[in-house]
């Protein structure tokens, strides 16, 4: 997905000629902690909620104080991930978009991307979530869909989870079935170690907060 797709219409840039007090309500009102500063289409800088609690009077224009991240932004053509590795990276609860021609397009913010990736995640949807661990070497995405398979169920979602100490990896599916004991049996026989899974409501429920709380620990 581009990050063009995932722009967020609603938060308004700042102004130079903008005031602090302006920008904290801006902040407050749509649960960020940073904002681009815009002028003419023009992206200046992206300023946040310390620098601007840092100011002596917050009546005053953001223009009295140094802008930081002027060239923290991304194009429009670039993967969503280019956004999350670029708020990973600075700590930042917005990204700022723009064309090829350096022109503001808009922002993405940190509710959009856990949005987008819940929902890429079927984190939502009915069904069972299994973690599996594996050697490495032994991966194979194909085999474990096609023992899901022949249980009956597909694959929703997945992803990997690996430590640059270690030999294995741990494979997290989502899956469109709730009884997963058939599925288990048969990662068993072709031993494969599925060291936990969720299969009611509120587990589903619990794995969406830790989903939530791992974006959030990562963007912002």
């Amino acid at each position: 997905m581009l990050s063009a797709e995932l722009i967020n219409d609603l938060i308004p840039p700042l102004k130079i000629a903008d005031s602090g007090e302006r920008a904290l309500l801006l902040m407050n009102d749509f649960k960020v902690s940073h904002l681009p500063v815009v002028e003419k289409n023009n992206f200046l800088g992206i300023i946040s909620e310390d620098d601007i609690l840092e100011m002596q009077d917050t009546d005053d224009a953001i223009s009295t104080i140094p802008l930081n991240f002027t060239h923290t932004f991304i194009h429009g053509w670039q993967h969503l991930y280019d956004a999350m590795k670029l708020m990973s990276a600075n700590k930042l609860s917005v990204v700022p978009i723009l064309d090829d021609k350096e022109q503001y397009l808009g922002l993405i913010s940190t509710h959009s991307l856990i949005s987008y990736f819940a929902e890429m995640a079927s984190v939502t949807n009915p069904g069972a979530i299994i973690e599996l661990e594996i050697a490495q070497h032994n991966y194979s995405l194909s085999e474990i869909a096609r023992i899901v398979e022949s249980n009956d169920a597909h694959i929703l979602s997945s992803y990997i989870n690996s430590s640059s100490d270690s030999s294995k990896i741990e494979v997290t599916i989502k899956i469109d079935k709730e009884d997963v004991s058939g599925i288990l049996q048969t990662f068993q026989r072709f031993n494969y170690v599925a060291h936990s899974f969720y299969q009611d409501k509120q587990d589903n429920d619990d794995t969406m907060n830790r989903f939530d709380s791992f974006m959030k620990y990562l963007n912002i």
